[in-house]
């Protein structure tokens, strides 16, 4: 067995679900607002524009009214399909994406003149490969799954007429589904968990110009207990643990107001995914449920600018396009995550419908490299690449109250 948990996230917030591969290189989720796709997520550390910088930084927080809703909703098609073939024959498994709808939901308020709180759902993490059962890999894996649920209450104090600090607090839900074709009948292994970190960030008002946001997402340790079942040989089935580590993160964002028309956003972001080197799935007695899967990851970095126009009191216009870069080598890809890097190219807009509430919509699509593999594992060497790609169109309400 190749184990590997991470390969989709649905998410519910009791609305609805994400089917299809993650956005954002490895298996991190970016799509945490409508508002910030025009951009291609630019200046998300910066612009504090509404409240899901509880998640981008919890610092904007002091730049928004006394109370605000937010809630976003966002339709993924990624597309995945690779060509090839493997030792144990097979077909080449169809296309590995599919239709995803994924929400998030946001509220910020002031406490006192000079403190703001506010609490965010969301995932930050997941995504889902899933193929057809005869395909050339199924040995190595034919579904692989990912839920999370992140809820982030967080707190913002502005120290200074230039200077805001903030931080939160990150509760969150993780469950997995794999599968992959054995000696022993179909195998499905399934787990879930809770853990927790934190997020942090200060926001530096340099003139009426320029705004300069640093913001850092810590490691959430999971680990999670669940069981593994044979489709043939029953015997075999009982409860199994995988610990892993979701990476840190960090961003830096500037915003700068060329004119009264024009806005310029840029950002970098690292993730911290040499945490991913192994995972391994274990029996509760201490014994192995196949060898572990060396995944061997490096640290990446992502790149973005964007712009924004207002073309009159009411309507907003945005562009962005960004740069992702895979943490995944050529050595180490799997058919269970086969990522490669990606270019962003998006646009948007924000209508204001009154004083009080606006609407958000964006759109962008993704470039994504062909990905190469050649992975023997689970008695079968798989060879060929992968032609994917990705469409987001977003939306999103946000009221003053």
């Amino acid at each position: 067995m190749a184990p590997y948990l991470f390969n989709r996230l649905t998410i519910g917030l009791g609305l609805a679900g994400l089917a299809g591969l993650a956005q954002a290189a490895g298996f991190a989720l970016i799509e945490q607002n409508a508002s910030g796709l025009g951009n291609a997520y630019a200046g998300q550390a910066a612009s504090a524009q509404d409240a899901s910088t509880i998640f981008f930084n919890p610092a904007g927080l002091t730049m928004l009214p006394d109370r605000q809703l937010v809630v976003a909703g966002h339709l993924i098609k990624p597309q995945a399909e690779f060509s090839g073939s493997s030792t144990i024959g097979g077909g080449d498994g169809g296309d590995a994406g599919g239709l995803a709808v994924v929400p998030n939901a946001y509220l910020a308020y002031r406490l006192t003149p000079d403190i703001h709180a506010g609490i965010g759902m969301n995932a930050p993490f997941g995504l889902k490969t899933e193929y057809d059962s005869t395909w050339a890999g199924r040995t190595q894996g034919i579904k692989s799954e990912l839920k999370t649920i992140n809820l982030n209450p967080s707190i913002a104090w502005k120290a200074t007429d230039t200077l805001s600090l903030g931080a939160g607090l990150s509760i969150q839900y993780a469950e997995a589904t794999l599968t992959n074709l054995t000696g022993a009948g179909l195998l499905t292994v399934q787990g879930d968990n809770y853990g927790w970190g934190f997020n942090l960030g200060a926001l530096w008002q340099l003139s009426d110009a320029t705004r300069i946001g640093l913001a850092y997402r810590s490691e959430v340790d999971q680990k999670l207990e669940g069981t593994a079942e044979f489709s043939v040989v029953t015997a075999l089935n009982g409860p199994v643990t995988a610990s892993v580590t979701l990476p840190d993160s960090a961003s830096l964002s500037l915003v700068h107001q060329l004119n009264p028309k024009w806005e310029l956003l840029a950002d970098v972001t690292w993730t911290g995914w040499s945490d991913f080197y192994k995972l391994a799935i274990v029996r509760t007695d201490g014994s192995p449920l196949g060898s572990p899967t060396i995944e061997n990851w490096s640290d990446s970095y992502r790149y973005s600018v964007g712009a924004n126009y207002r073309l009159n009191d009411k309507l907003t216009l945005r562009g962005g396009v960004a740069y992702d870069e895979t943490p995944v080598s050529d050595a180490f890809r799997t058919v269970r995550i086969p990522d490669e890097s990606r270019t962003w190219v998006a646009f948007g807009a924000q209508y204001r419908l009154s004083n009080k509430t606006a609407l958000d919509f964006g759109y962008a699509h993704l470039f994504v490299k062909d990905a190469a593999i050649d992975n023997s594992d689970n008695g079968a060497r798989v060879t060929g690449k992968y032609d994917a790609s990705v469409d987001i169109l977003s939306a999103q309400l946000t009221h003053n109250f």
